[in-house]
């Protein structure tokens, strides 16, 4: 049975390595600070090692590579981009480590099947619309106005792919709301709970839409940070 451990102080997570991916082919989103928190909370809370994980929304495979190299007894990864998938099969090649990379959408590819541990590392960002774009680089970071379209679609399908006593660790911005997403899984039969924090200078995306998050009231007028929270859940 998988062990739940009290959450970490958000300013002392553990050092973690993390393996950076070496190859990235263009149009596949680079891994930054909301991964590597993701990687250091899931690899300190012990959610790792000896575990079947899920990598969901991979992109060049960082966190699945991670997760093979710290321990885990099967990885797989999705994402719904090929040059993402590619991506993270050669990483997978470069850093030695046993991945098994499906293309297809959030937990399409791996119905039917129950993991130990799912790490998800969704698009958050609140975009103009609530349409999601599909062949640009923006659908790695687009999220719908409220920053929820992925993140909702997690928690609701969640359950499907959890073994028992399996569980869930994702991260967003804040901007998305921390709330909605405990609500929504507590809603759904889960303990939920905030594991880590951290705060993330603007990336290039969140400094091209600050004025215009500024103007709809989410960001302070003088705010050049972002805070990425971790939210652990299970049954």
């Amino acid at each position: 049975m998988t062990t739940y451990l009290p959450p970490l102080p958000h300013d002392t997570l553990p050092p973690t390595r993390v393996r950076r991916p070496v190859l990235r082919l263009p149009g596949t989103y680079p891994a930054q600070g909301d991964t590597f928190l993701l990687a250091r909370t899931a690899v300190g809370r012990d959610a790792v090692a000896g575990r079947d994980l899920l990598d969901v929304g991979t992109g060049g495979g960082t966190l699945a590579v991670t997760a093979a190299r710290a321990g885990a007894r099967s990885v797989t990864a999705v994402d719904i981009s090929w040059r993402s998938v590619l991506t993270a099969r050669l990483n997978g090649l470069v850093h030695r480590a046993s991945l098994t990379v499906r293309h297809g959408d959030l937990f399409a590819p791996v119905a039917g099947r129950r993991f130990d541990v799912v790490l998800a590392n969704p698009p958050y960002v609140p975009a103009a619309t609530d349409r999601l774009p599909r062949h640009r680089p923006g659908r790695s970071w687009d999220a719908g106005r409220d920053g929820r379209a992925v993140i909702d679609r997690i928690c609701d399908g969640i359950g499907d792919v959890l073994a028992p006593d399996g569980r869930l660790l994702m991260v967003h911005s804040v901007l998305a709301g921390e709330e909605a997403t405990l609500d929504r899984l507590r809603d759904r039969g889960f303990e939920a709970s905030v594991v880590a924090r951290a705060d993330e200078p603007f990336g290039p995306v969140m400094r091209a839409r600050a004025q215009v998050l500024r103007e709809r009231g989410l960001l302070g007028a003088d705010q050049v940070h972002e805070e990425l929270v971790v939210v652990e859940a299970f049954r």
